[in-house]
Parts: C-alpha cells; structure tokens; sequence
C-alpha cells in the first residue's frame, strides 16, 4: 500500500467502522477505510441482524408508545447503573434515529419481526430482513458509493503518535499512512484467547467449553493500539455469553420449555425459558458456576426441534441440540448423564439428593395443575419428569458472544486516557469501546445499536478533528 494522506483513516470494516467511514466521508472528508479481512462486514455480518431501539417507526405502525426515556430508564436499571451514563444516554436518545437511517438507505425492517428481545416487555428488538448481512450489505454498497478508499486484508501494526500533537496516522505493511485523525472500529478480542485471559477471565473460566462466534478477525487490535498511545481500557470482565451443554461448537440461543433447570442445592433458580440477555448471569451465579438441565425419558423420546425457529435450524443458524438423536448420541458420549432413580441421578452429578426428589415433586405437580407456581412458565411447554430413566446435562456460560471490555470514549466518541484527557486525533466505536455495555446485556440488538450509534458519531467527531 503507497503512501497517502487522508483527513480520516477508520480501521475496521464492520458495522461500526462503516457507518463511521460513511458520515466522515458524507462531511467531506477524505477517507480511508482498513480491515484485516478479505471483505467488509465483520462480527455484524455474522450476528442474527437485530438492531435495539425505543420510539422507532416500526414500533409506531404497531401502536407501541416508547422512547429513549424509558429506554435509559431500563439500560441503568438492568445493569445496576455500572455504565457510563453519558454514553448509555447517548445510545438510547440515538438509537431510533440511526434505525431510521438505515432504513432510508435501505435495511428492511418489518413490524412483523419486532419483538422483545430483552426482559421488558415492551418490543425493542428490530430484526433485520436478511439478519446482519442484511445491514452490512448495504452499508458496504454505501461505502462503494463514495470517494472511500477501501484497503482489505491489512493488518494496522500501529499508531502514528506525534506526542502532545496526537494520533496522525497509521502504520500498515511496513508503510506510514497519513491523517488528521483515525477512528478504531475493529471489532473486540473474542478471537484471541491471550486477551480473553487477561480482559474477560469469566469466558475463559470453563477450559475448552469456550468459543467465540464472531469474526476471527476479532483480535483485539484495537485495544492494543489505543493502549500504546495512553488510551484508558475500562469495563474489565464484561460481555456477552451464551449458556451451553457443549454437544459441539454451535451456536444455540434458545432452549426448549420442558428442560428443568436445578443448581447443585437441588433447587430451581430461574425460568428455563429467561431471555439470554440474564441467563448467563443466572447460572453463573450458581455454585460452580454451572447447573444442570434435567428431563424424563419420554422428552427425550418426543424432543422435536421448536416449529418457531425452524427457518434457523434449517440455515444453520441455530444448532439441534435438544433433539432425540442427538440426545441419544451425547448418551453415548456421557455429557448425558443418565440413572433410573432421582438419587442415584444427584449422586452421579453432585446434586443435593433429597432436595432434588423434593423440586422434581413440586415441578411435576405443577405440571398436573397447569401452572409453574415457582417461575411461572408457560405451562404449554411444561413436561413432568416422572418417567425413567432420568436424564441430566451440565449447562454452563462459555460460548462468547462478544466483548465489552475496550477504550475508554466520551459521548463524541473520543477516546480518553487515563485522566480523562482526549487522546487528540483519536476516535473509537462499536465492540472496541468499553463503558457502553455493562455486565448485563439488555437485549437482543444493544451491540448493533452501539456499532451503529457510535460509528456514526465518530465518523462525524473525526471529520471535524481534520477540519471538515
């Protein structure tokens, strides 16, 4: 890659990155846009394509009244105020407008696919037509349709850093390129296990159950270039996990209903059917760290795959674990666990003996009146677990979704240092910031949103750095 100057360089090319390289150029920058890829797109592309927002469009051809007032109310509440509340703010007060961007670019997003994709019960979870190819696609189209210059397959190896005068570029196959500023959008640090290590020990806490779903281009470059400038790094120990019986490395999102889900007490701890945005939580919280799902011989015998998600099995999109082959195979395998007594089922999985005969009574009455009196789940969905033998699998959080550790920004998508300084010509968003996404994840689409919002925002905040 020549040498050349630009007024903007955006290093990664996934939905934050383009939205940022888009807005630098629409205010007339020149701009340069890098990623470690053969293509644009990155983790965005890879996700199910849902974007979080209140007071959209889509939810007013619905009749539903919201907006970023009651959004923020939520986001603080679910995460226990430990956000930046500037930053949650900014998201929440952004996000219906940016969905509409897209919209008018051309992303489809149908009232049919709105849905509540976090605990409220207000429907927030715009999902894409298309899911996150359907956004990146058309961002990519964007970008082709600008004075953007696009450099694939190059890794940034570091920052131009002129001292007090800032962040002036990049280097990149041995070549320093130019700038007045540069935007850091690539991505977060699933992908490299040293940095899991380090930043979100409670991913790496269960061995070779770990894996990541998003672009393996996810190295945590970003994070490693802001800190060798002074960037501060917050949100330690922070993003998303996914619970899983760890059949195989795929990804599965949703449970069926009649699973039972005990700790090593014996007891009950949560709705088995809970939204994954607090799942991990829950069952992190457990002794161990763990739990087990618990069913009867005849759901292993009836278990079909959920007629609802039967587009995603199909794609490939979810995986068929509950299902009776694949159950009978991990039989065989012994992640199954198996007994013909209740007792002899604790003893073999280190459960509370009499406590967990005592949950499955009370469950199976439950079952008999129609009614989950503990979880209040649906009862449609419920099965007793009376007929032997019985059954048992571990379910632990270790399929990483995403990373929320990263640099430290203010609400213009700034990136600080440690004392709260600008780091001057330096701009990030998306997966590579922290302080945005805290230890809860308030539903399906809050890292899109945050890709979308704050790529945005700094494409805007790096064009005015370089005079535009």
């Amino acid at each position: 890659m020549a040498e050349q100057d630009y007024d903007v360089i955006v290093v990664g090319g996934g939905g934050a990155g383009m939205c940022a390289a888009i807005e630098a150029a629409d205010a007339g920058a020149s701009v340069l846009l890098i990623d470690a890829d053969t293509r644009l797109g990155g983790s965005t592309a890879l996700s199910g394509g849902v974007y979080y927002a209140a007071g959209s469009s889509v939810q007013r051809a619905l009749g539903i009244d919201d907006g970023p007032d009651a959004l923020f109310e939520y986001y603080m509440t679910l995460n226990q105020y430990r956000v930046e509340a500037s930053l949650a703010r900014t998201l929440c007060n952004h996000a219906a407008d940016d969905l509409e961007w897209l919209i008018s670019l051309g992303v489809a997003f149908r009232p049919e696919d709105l849905y509540a994709s976090g605990v409220e019960s207000v429907p927030r979870g715009h999902q894409a037509h298309g899911h996150g190819a359907g956004i990146t696609s058309v961002l990519d189209r964007e970008v082709s349709r600008r004075p953007i210059d696009v450099a694939l397959d190059t890794r940034v190896e570091g920052l131009i850093h002129t001292g007090d005068g800032g962040v002036r570029g990049i280097r990149a196959g041995g070549t320093d390129v130019h700038a007045q500023a540069v935007v850091l959008a690539s991505g977060g640090f699933g992908a490299n296990p040293h940095l899991l290590h380090k930043h979100y020990p409670e991913a790496t806490a269960h061995g070779d159950w770990t894996w990541y779903i998003g672009s393996r281009h996810c190295q945590g470059d970003g994070l490693e270039l802001g800190a060798a400038v002074g960037a501060d790094i917050v949100g330690h120990n922070r993003g998303l996990l996914l619970t899983t019986p760890n059949f195989r490395k795929e990804l599965e999102v949703f449970v069926p209903g009649w699973l039972v889900y005990v700790n090593r007490e014996g007891r009950r701890f949560i709705r088995e059917t809970a939204e994954y945005a607090v799942m991990s939580g829950a069952v992190k919280a457990q002794t161990g760290g763990s739990c087990f799902a618990l069913f009867d011989d005849v759901a292993r015998a009836e278990a079909r795959p959920d007629p609802r998600f039967a587009d995603a099995f199909a794609s490939g999109t979810l995986s068929l674990n509950w299902v009776t082959d694949t159950l009978d195979e991990q039989v065989r395998t012994g992640r199954v666990i198996q007994a013909d007594t209740l007792d002899d089922l604790a003893t073999r999985c280190g459960i509370r003996p009499g406590s967990l005969t005592a949950t499955v009574e009370r469950y199976n009455a439950d079952c008999a009146a129609g009614s989950d009196s503990m979880f209040f789940k649906d009862a449609a969905v419920m099965k007793p677990i009376s007929q032997p033998p019985f059954h048992a699998v571990e379910i632990r959080p270790a399929i990483v979704c995403l990373t929320s550790t990263g640099l430290r920004i203010d609400r213009h998508a700034t990136v600080l240092d440690g004392r709260d300084q600008p780091v001057n010509g330096l701009f990030a968003a998306g997966e590579t910031t922290g302080g945005v996404l805290g230890e809860r994840y308030i539903g399906g689409g809050n890292s899109i949103a945050n890709a979308v919002v704050f790529g945005r925002i700094a494409g805007r905040s790096a064009a005015r750095a370089a005079g535009r």
